[in-house]
C-alpha cells in the first residue's frame, strides 16, 4: 500500500488545491464577472462534452488500465498503446461527419428554449474529442505510475486557466462570448501537455497493428463506453435536460450546488487514480483475499475522509451560500441561487453513499461479470432522464436534483449488491456504521451553530472545531487503522507524543 498511500495523498492534495481554485471561480468569479447566463452556457458546453466523451474515446482509456500488465514483451506494449491511440479515429471521424451533415438540425434542436448556445454548439464535439485523448494519455500515464502530473492538468491547470480568463474577462481583455471559446482551447491544450508528456515517459512507436487478443479488447471497450457514458449521463446529463426546459441562467444555479456538492467525491477521485491500476492486478491474479482487504481499507478511509468534508460543507452551507450571493444585486436572482441549498444535500448524499463503497467501479470493471451492471448502468440512465422529464417541469433545478440522487443511489445500491453477491467481497464492517452515526451526531451539534461573524470568519472558526471534532472521535474510537497510524506517525514526527 506504501505507492498507493504516496500518490493517494499527492492526489488528493493537489485534487483538493484544485477544488479551491474551482471552488474560488464557482463561488465568486463566475456568477459575478460573467453573469448567470454566459456561466450557465459555459456549464452547457462543458457538460455536453462530457457526456459524449465516452463515444470519442471508446473506453480505451479504461482498457489501456486493464490490459497494458497482461502483456509481457515491450513490443507487445508498444503495439497495444498505438491501438489505443489509434482506434477511436475509426468512431471520431465518422461521428463528426453525421454532426457535420445533420449540424442544422441538431442545432436547432439544442438551441429551442436557448438561442444563445447556437452559435457554440461545434464546440461540444472539439472539447468532447480533446478530453477523450486527454484520457487515453492520462491511462498511459497511469499505467506506468506517474498519475500524478496527469492529476495535477486535469484537476489544478484547468481550473487555474479558467481562473486567469475570468480575471482577463473582469479587466475588459476579453469579452463573455470569447471566454466560451477559450476555454475550449484550454482543453486542447491540456490534451497536448499530457500527450507529450506522456511520451516522455514512453516513446512513442506507432504502428499499424492490432494485439492478439483484439476480440478481447474491443468487447471489453464497447462495455466500458457504456460505462462511461452512464457516469457521465449521471454526472452532466442534468445541465442537458435542464437546457431543454428551463432558461439557461437555471444551469448557472444548479452548477454552483453539484460543483459544492461534488467537493464530497473528492477523496474518491483522488484514489482512484491509483488504486485503479492495482485492482486489476489483484484481479488479474484472482488474490481474492488481498482484494477484499483492500476493499475494506478503501472502503472505510474514504468514508472517513468524505465524512469530514461531507460535514464542513453541510454545517456551513447557509453562511457559504451568504457569500455566493453576496456580490449579486438583483433579490430575484439571489433567491434562484439560495434554492440550490437543497440541491447541495440532495447531490452531496448522493455522492457520499457512492464514496464508502470504495473501489467498488474498479472491482466490477475487472471482472467477467461486468456487462450485466453495465446494462443495468444503462436502464438507470433511461430512468435519470425520464425522472427529469417529470420531475423539472414541475420543481425545477430541485426536481433535477431528486432525479439524480434517486438514480445515483440506486446505480450504487445495484453495484455494491452485485459484488457481494457475485464476488463475495465486502466493503463494510462496524466501523461503518459507526462513522455514520459519528458523521450524523455531529451534524446536528453543528447546523444550528453559528457564529455572528463575517462568514468568512464563521466558517473558518466552524470548520476549525468539526474538524477537531471529528479526527478526535475517529482516532478515539480507531474507525480507520491506517488514518489512526498516519496521525500516529505525524504525532511522533511534530513530538506532540512519543
Amino acid at each position: 500500500m506504501g505507492i498507493v498511500l504516496n500518490q493517494s495523498l499527492k492526489n488528493t492534495i493537489i485534487t483538493y488545491i484544485g477544488f479551491a481554485i474551482g471552488g474560488f471561480n464557482t463561488i465568486y468569479l463566475y456568477p459575478v464577472f460573467l453573469g448567470a447566463a454566459y456561466y450557465g452556457l459555459t456549464n452547457y458546453i462543458v457538460s455536453s462534452a462530457n457526456v459524449i466523451m465516452p463515444l470519442f474515446a471508446i473506453g480505451m482509456q479504461n482498457t489501456l488500465v486493464k490490459f497494458y500488465s497482461q502483456y509481457k514483451t515491450h513490443e507487445e506494449r508498444s503495439r497495444f498503446l498505438s491501438f489505443t491511440v489509434l482506434f477511436p479515429l475509426l468512431f471520431i471521424i465518422p461521428l463528426c461527419l453525421f454532426g457535420f451533415i445533420f449540424f442544422d438540425e441538431i442545432v436547432a434542436f439544442l438551441s429551442k428554449k436557448n438561442l444563445i448556445v447556437k452559435n457554440y454548439i461545434w464546440l461540444i464535439p472539439f472539447i468532447g474529442v480533446s478530453m477523450a485523448y486527454f484520457e487515453i494519455f492520462y491511462a498511459w500515464l497511469r499505467v506506468h505510475m506517474h498519475s500524478v502530473f496527469g492529476n495535477f492538468i486535469k484537476e489544478v491547470a484547468l481550473r487555474l486557466a479558467s481562473l486567469v480568463l475570468l480575471i482577463a474577462v473582469y479587466y475588459g481583455w476579453m469579452s463573455v462570448e470569447g471566454f466560451v471559446y477559450a476555454t475550449a482551447i484550454v482543453y486542447f491544450l491540456a490534451l497536448l501537455v499530457t500527450m507529450f508528456y506522456a511520451f516522455s515517459i514512453q516513446a512513442p512507436n506507432f504502428q499499424f497493428s492490432i494485439p492478439d487478443n483484439t476480440k478481447e479488447v474491443l468487447v471489453y471497450s464497447f462495455y466500458i463506453i457504456l460505462s462511461g457514458s452512464v457516469a457521465n449521463l449521471l454526472l452532466d446529463g442534468d445541465k442537458m435536460i435542464l437546457n431543454q426546459y428551463m432558461k439557461i441562467d437555471n444551469i448557472a444555479f444548479y452548477s454552483v450546488a453539484t460543483y459544492i456538492a461534488l467537493v464530497i467525491s473528492v477523496p474518491s477521485r483522488a484514489m482512484h487514480q491509483i488504486v485503479y491500476p492495482i485492482t486489476a492486478k489483484l484481479m488479474h491474479e484472482n488474490n481474492h483475499d488481498e482484494m477484499n482487504s483492500l476493499y475494506k481499507k478503501t472502503s472505510i478511509n474514504l468514508q472517513v475522509v468524505g465524512g469530514l468534508v461531507m460535514l464542513g460543507i453541510f454545517v456551513n452551507i447557509n453562511m457559504l451560500y451568504e457569500i455566493i450571493t453576496a456580490g449579486l444585486k438583483d433579490p430575484a436572482e439571489k433567491e434562484l441561487y439560495l434554492s440550490g441549498i437543497t440541491v447541495v444535500f440532495m447531490i452531496g448524499l448522493s455522492k457520499y453513499f457512492d464514496l464508502i463503497l470504495g473501489n467498488n467501479n474498479a472491482i466490477i470493471f475487472n471482472t467477467k461479470y461486468y456487462r450485466a451492471v453495465l446494462f443495468l448502468g444503462v436502464l438507470l440512465v433511461v430512468l435519470t432522464v425520464g425522472l427529469n422529464m417529470i420531475f423539472i417541469p414541475i420543481y425545477g433545478i430541485i426536481g433535477s436534483a431528486f432525479a439524480t440522487l434517486l438514480s445515483i443511489t440506486l446505480y450504487s445500491l445495484a453495484k455494491l449488491l452485485f459484488v457481494v453477491k457475485r464476488l463475495h467481497l465486502y466493503p463494510f464492517t462496524k466501523q461503518t456504521l459507526y462513522s455514520i452515526y459519528l458523521t450524523a451526531v455531529l451534524f446536528v451539534v453543528f447546523y444550528f451553530w453559528d457564529f455572528p461573524f463575517h462568514p468568512i470568519v464563521s466558517i473558518s472558526l466552524k470548520s476549525i472545531l468539526v474538524t477537531i471534532a471529528y479526527v478526535y472521535l475517529n482516532y478515539k474510537f480507531v474507525i480507520s487503522l491506517q488514518i489512526n497510524e498516519f496521525i500516529d506517525v505525524l504525532l511522533k514526527k511534530f513530538k506532540i507524543v512519543r
